[in-house]
């Protein structure tokens, strides 16, 4: 658990709020209904009918899932683009490989059904040193990935059976990866966090709101029951002041980096216990931004930060980050 949380405090929660919003035990599920979806479903139908069927007739189809191999597959590349050199894939006997059809490339390694399947996936999604293990693999495939040009990343257990399974998704998905893989060419996906401290904040509001300087003046001339009605009416409206502020920097922040980015998203902020922050998060966005403007990008995060310090503003810059959060999570879905 050590391991786990000091994972979580640097490039993991990015990775695992994509797939889930926060909560490890929520991550196991959706990564689950992402791996298997509709064919666990099924599956599962198909378990309750055969609980009706003799024991060893159930048995058969278990038997057989957990023997031979499939393919874990990284993220799509276009043709032609560097490719990344020798990459250990999520399981160890399995190095990454190259598969090629029709102009593009999926970054693949072949996984033992007796690890990946579906029944021995549902049980290892609940060990998180195994998960843990497999997220960092997937996680470096795509950092590799990225130095040779744009990608469309895949979501963590993305499993075909083979490689015409693979065939199949580029034929049924390839124009919408060629034109994310065009849209993302010469971008990168930076994530910026705004962090302030609310007791600052709370001092601004004290500072610069008329009402709540008025109702201080109040209140210091009460005493007995009245100061003390005063004094909550004032921590009411110093709250909401504080609110408004918070709400109005975050608005700012957002803009202006909207305007520098080619586009942007808004998560929800993290959890605290999880990332490991200081202070309350107002912004968890991600911007995809020219790479030739990266400096600029900084630049920019500072000067906000200066503008914004006397609330207590923090800027955190990460990535560059697989782009997730610019294509669509139906690109690749699992087969």
């Amino acid at each position: 658990m050590t391991d786990l949380a000091d994972w979580a405090r640097g490039r993991a929660p990015e990775l695992l709020e994509r797939a889930e919003r926060e909560a490890v035990a929520i991550l196991r599920d959706a990564l689950l209904d992402a791996a298997l979806g509709d064919r666990a479903r099924d599956r599962e139908a198909g378990r309750r009918r055969a609980r009706q069927a003799p024991p060893a007739a159930a048995a058969t189809p278990s038997k057989r899932e957990a023997q031979g191999h499939a393919l874990w597959a990284y993220c799509v590349l276009r043709a032609g683009d560097p490719l990344p050199g020798r990459l250990p894939g999520v399981h160890p006997d399995a190095p990454v490989e190259p598969l090629e059809d029709d102009g593009l490339v999926v970054l693949t390694s072949r996984i033992p059904l007796a690890e990946f399947g579906e029944e021995p996936l549902r049980e290892n999604l609940n060990d998180l040193s195994w998960l843990e293990r497999v997220a960092r693999a997937h996680e470096s495939v795509l950092e590799g990935a990225l130095t040779g040009g744009p990608i469309v990343p895949l979501r963590l257990c993305t499993i075909f059976t083979d490689e015409a399974g693979v065939r199949t998704m580029l034929a049924r998905d390839g124009r919408q990866l060629r034109e994310a893989l065009e849209r993302l060419d010469g971008r990168r996906e930076w994530g910026v966090k705004l962090l302030v401290d609310r007791d600052a904040l709370a001092a601004a509001a004290r500072e610069r709101s008329p009402e709540v300087a008025a109702l201080q003046d109040e209140a210091a001339e009460r005493s007995g029951g009245g100061a003390y009605m005063h004094e909550r009416r004032l921590e009411r409206l110093v709250g909401e002041v504080v609110d408004r502020l918070a709400a109005e920097l975050a608005d700012d922040v957002h803009a202006r980096l909207g305007d520098w980015a080619a586009d942007s998203v808004l998560n929800p902020p993290q959890n605290r216990e999880l990332s490991g922050h200081e202070g309350e998060m107002l912004l968890n966005g991600a911007y995809l931004v020219e790479i030739e403007r990266t400096d600029g990008l900084r630049r920019l995060l500072h000067e906000l930060e200066d503008r914004h310090k006397e609330l207590g503003a923090r800027l955190q810059l990460t990535g560059p980050w697989p782009p997730y959060n610019f294509v669509s999570r139906e690109a690749g879905a699992p087969a």
